[in-house]
């Protein structure tokens, strides 16, 4: 293999033959002799030289990697190009099936579905509307706990204060929260009252020590 210049001096029994073997120079031969009018065919059909490139080198690699698919080729030319156009249309499907999949979606969301999404939002706000009422001190530990994630005692080094002090503020953080909203939330009805309870719940009940 020392003296050859190209994949043309090979015959196809020749590649194919090497190939099987795990001949790495005859691969890289085939690779570079084939990769550019490969990617240039895919592009036709993809309309991107990005993806068309990684369509053939897929198709090089798997060749590679299970040589066994080469059992039944005799003509290496039309194989190649055979496998990259039919790695592009099967992207070209994967991609409509997605976006098929996104206006499904998208068609979902109907009125009553928007309305929801947007009570949800209004809800929120209701709630973050009460946090702000809370008193200065007790409203930021709050947030602290549970906007932030931190725990009593990494609030506690944070503000300079014991962890009884983080625990007594939350404590009548969530007592004043409970009374205001849970109010709130027996004055509505049906679907409304469990929306509220839905955004309320994890906030007012979950404790981080």
């Amino acid at each position: 293999m020392g003296k050859t210049r190209g994949i043309k001096e090979l015959t196809d029994e020749q590649i194919l033959s090497g190939i099987k073997n795990s001949d790495y120079e005859i691969f890289t031969l085939l690779y570079s002799g084939y990769f550019q009018n490969l990617a240039l065919a895919s592009v036709k059909y993809v309309k991107d030289v990005f993806i068309a490139e990684g369509i053939v080198q897929d198709v090089f690699i798997r060749m590679w990697e299970d040589p066994s698919l080469l059992d039944a080729v005799y003509a290496l030319r039309p194989y190649l190009y055979r496998s990259v156009i039919n790695q592009s249309i099967n992207y070209i499907n994967r991609q409509k099936n997605i976006e098929q999949h996104h206006e499904k979606i998208a068609r979902r969301m109907e009125d009553a579905n928007i309305e929801t999404l947007h009570e949800e939002q209004e809800l929120k706000k209701l709630i973050y509307a009460e946090i702000e009422r809370l008193p200065a001190q007790c409203k930021k530990i709050f947030k602290m706990s549970r906007f932030e994630g931190l725990k009593y005692r990494e609030i506690a080094e944070r503000l300079d204060l014991s962890e009884r002090t983080v625990e007594n503020h939350i404590a009548n953080a969530l007592k004043t929260l409970r009374s205001r909203l849970l109010v709130e939330s027996r004055e509505k009805e049906g679907a409304y009252r469990l929306r509220l309870l839905s955004v309320l719940l994890p906030l007012l009940f979950v404790v981080m020590e």
